[in-house]
């Protein structure tokens, strides 16, 4: 997993509460079990049309916001359905952080394991980076882990709270098989001492 410290992009901006796993992955993209190519079935119900072109409509799909490696979202982002396909999808577009004042539980905690930081801002801080991106590629957001800053193109600062222990695993891309792997010479020690007592 990437580590993830300071991330500079445009925001693109999705006003939209309630966005659901079905919507960012609809479910003819979950028949597979790789993390990659999934970027391109990202919000397809929004993103194209019946005739499969793009709908020029959609934030996404918009010159200024189609490189945007931030999202920010209305409320509740991430419910529904429990599926990890949603996060990889994000990841595989390339959106790195979710901006939004609330998160199903799963779906947060599977950002996380993927590498995407999920940030819970107030209402009132919402509407700032809303307004922050709606400026488009004129407007570029910084979000610093370490310091727990989101900096604003007009130099505002909005703080934001973080678990610790997630966050040290954000600072240093570890997910599970990762921290698992931080105690690989503990575990070969005790396997050792487990094989030696089971010959003695």
């Amino acid at each position: 997993m990437d580590k993830f410290t300071v991330l500079e992009s445009v925001a693109a901006p999705l006003r939209i509460i309630n966005i659901d796993t079905d919507m960012i992955i609809p479910k003819q993209y979950l028949k597979t079990i790789k993390r990659t190519g999934l970027g391109k079935g990202l919000f397809s119900e929004m993103r194209y049309r019946e005739d499969g072109s793009e709908n020029p409509d959609f934030v996404l799909n918009q010159p200024a916001y189609r490189n945007a490696k931030i999202l920010i979202a209305g409320d509740n982002f991430g419910c529904g359905s429990s599926r990890e396909h949603a996060p990889w999808a994000l990841l595989d577009f390339g959106i790195r952080c979710v901006i939004s004042t609330s998160f199903a539980d799963i779906f947060y905690n599977n950002c996380f394991q993927n590498g995407i930081l999920p940030i819970k801002v107030s209402p009132e801080d919402l509407e700032k980076l809303f307004d922050d991106a709606s400026r488009g590629a004129n407007a570029t957001l910084t979000i610093d882990l370490e310091n727990q800053e989101i900096r604003g193109p007009d130099g505002g600062k909005i703080t934001f709270d973080i678990d610790p222990f997630k966050k040290h695993c954000m600072l240093n891309g570890l997910d599970g098989i990762g921290l698992t792997l931080e105690k690989a010479s503990a575990i070969d020690s005790f396997e050792k001492k487990l094989s030696e007592r089971a010959w003695a």
